[in-house]
Formats: structure tokens, sequence, C-alpha cells
């Protein structure tokens, strides 16, 4: 088997990753307030989904990751859904995003691992999830199998917020043959669990399947000292894809705040020494298309795509899923 493609690519420029998936779902029209977010969409209206991933490429990203952030096999059984179904969802999600891949002519397929706090729908991902290395490497076990199966470029550990949660995903992964990204979501420097961001990167980075480690699902001005963590622990690529740096109030079910995310901080990511480069909750396709430029200037105007950026004061029906938002 020949090094992936994807690699060649990482050796020679930074790749642009997609945005929120839940956000841009969301302004297509589709409903993501159930407790399966996206995943509920991929089960019921997949062509929006695959929409989804069209706009993204369109927009001049070179990577989709998959509608299943949100889907496990005990958060489907709550909603009612089989294990043969989730199954049959995992590799649809794997399918549509090559499906828009193979229509764009370009790009790579990533399949998105969410954390166990993501499948209790509560935001409990922010938090740590309180289970052991064990208990955690179980839960993730057979999603893992099935995505790596089903032939995705590499796979997107998202949103980890603890060093446990680090450590049995990264055995889970050892000997799989897969590449794969693992990324953390950081809060004022540390882990969610109070951990050092750099300890969890370490660990992450010494498995041989991972060959790339950063953040995401963080405000932007997280970036810059979890990318000088990172850079100090591994040699490895690095990636970022922060939040749009709104901020939810569940009070009032709205984000609130201004998006920051302009070319001067994705330049000094890049400087930084950053190779993979995209956004999170409430970015859109012309967030990514804004951050496409900056990294290539002289690359020709993407085309259009469906929705436009998110704004201030844009409701939100329901809390869009971190790391898929």
């Amino acid at each position: 088997m020949g090094r992936p493609a994807i690699l060649d690519a990482l050796a020679e420029r930074a790749l642009v990753l997609d945005g929120g998936l839940g956000t841009h779902l969301e302004r297509l029209g589709a409903d993501v307030r159930s407790e399966l977010w996206s995943a509920r969409v991929l089960a019921d209206d997949p062509a929006v989904v695959l929409q989804a991933h069209r706009d993204y490429f369109a927009a001049g990203a070179d990577i989709a990751i998959t509608a299943s952030y949100q889907v496990s096999y005990d958060g489907c059984a709550r909603a009612g859904l089989d294990r043969a179904t989730t199954t049959a969802l995992l590799e649809r999600s794997v399918d549509l995003a090559r499906r828009a891949r193979d229509e764009a002519g370009h790009g790579w397929v990533a399949a998105s691992v969410g954390p166990y706090g993501a499948s209790l729908g509560d935001g409990s991902e922010y938090r740590d999830p309180g289970l052991g290395v064990r208990e955690l490497a179980a839960w993730h076990r057979e999603r893992l199998r099935v995505l790596v199966d089903a032939g995705a470029d590499i796979i997107a550990v998202e949103t980890l917020g603890s060093l446990a949660e680090v450590e049995a995903v990264a055995g889970e992964l050892a000997g799989t043959g897969a590449i794969a990204w693992v990324s953390v979501t950081p809060d004022e420097g540390r882990m969610r669990s109070g951990e050092p961001v750099a300890e969890a990167i370490a660990l992450a980075a010494s498995c041989d399947e991972v060959v790339a480690v950063g953040v995401n699902c963080c405000p932007p001005s997280e970036v810059l000292g979890a990318v000088a963590a990172a850079r100090s622990v591994t040699g490895k690529t690095i990636l970022a894809y922060p939040n749009s740096g709104e901020q939810w109030d569940a009070a009032d079910r709205r984000w609130r705040g201004a998006a920051t995310l302009p070319a001067a901080l994705v330049h000094e990511w890049r400087a930084a020494g950053t190779g993979l480069i995209g956004g999170c909750c409430r970015t859109g396709p012309a967030e990514i298309a804004a951050i496409a430029r900056a990294l290539d200037p002289a690359a020709a105007a993407p085309a259009t795509f469906a929705a436009g950026a998110c704004t201030d004061d844009d409701p939100a029906p329901g809390r869009i899923g971190c790391g898929e938002g």
C-alpha cells in the first residue's frame, strides 16, 4: 500500500478544512434541534448533508469532515435506532462526503469521531466525562472500526477534553493501519479536564497512526498558544479549526458577540507552523472561502455556494453540536 496522497499534499502546502457542519445544515433549512444534531439529518435527509459538503468544497475546502460526529451506538439507541442502522449511518456519512469530493474533482474525506461527552447531547464534551481509559476505549471501539473500514482518507478524532479520552482513542487507533488526526478542545490553555494541552498532544502524537494533532471547537484566541504547546512536543502536522469567536447564551438560546476570524489570524497560525486550518461552530462556507484566500491569495475565487456567512444576530433554534457546529 502506497503513501496516502493527503500526506504528500500536506508536505507541500497548508490544507483547508471545512467549517461547521451543523451551522451550515441549519442555514440550509435542516432541523438540528434533536439530541442527535446533524446525525438526525444524516438519517432523515441525507441530500442536505451532501449539499453542505458540496458547498464547502466549492468554497475552497480541501477536506470534508463527515456527519458522523454525533453517531454513536448508545446515543442512537436512545433515539430508537438499532445497531445495524447506526452502522449504516456511519457508512453513509463517509459515502456522502466521498460523493461530494468526487463531484468536486479534488480533496479528501475525514471521518469524524466525536467524544463520549457529545453523545449525551448536553454539552458534556466541555467537561471531563469522568470515565476511565478502559471504559472510553470500549465506547469508541466499534465506531472507530466501522469508520476505518468505510474508506475515508483520514480519521478525524475531534473535540477531546481529557487526557483519558486521548489515551483511549490513541490505543484504539494503534495497529489499525489507518491515518488519523486527534484534536482537543482547550480552555484558557488547558484541557477541559484541567490537564496540560501539551501533555495530551504528546500522548496523541506518540501513536504512529496519528499524523496530525491540534485543537478545535475553541475561541480563535486559544489557537496560537495551543500551536506553540503542540510544536514543543511534536514535529507532526499541527491543525486548528476554532469556532467563530461567538459565545452561546444558554438563557436566551442565541449566539452572542462578534465573529473573529480575520485573515491576519490565519496568517499568524500558518506562520506558527499550522498545516491544517478550518473552522468549527458558527463558521460557514463564506468563512472557509476567506481562509482559503488567506492561505493562497493567488487562487481563483471559489465557486458560488448555497448559503453565506453567519451573522451576529442569527437566532439559533437549538444548540449546535460542538465539533460539528
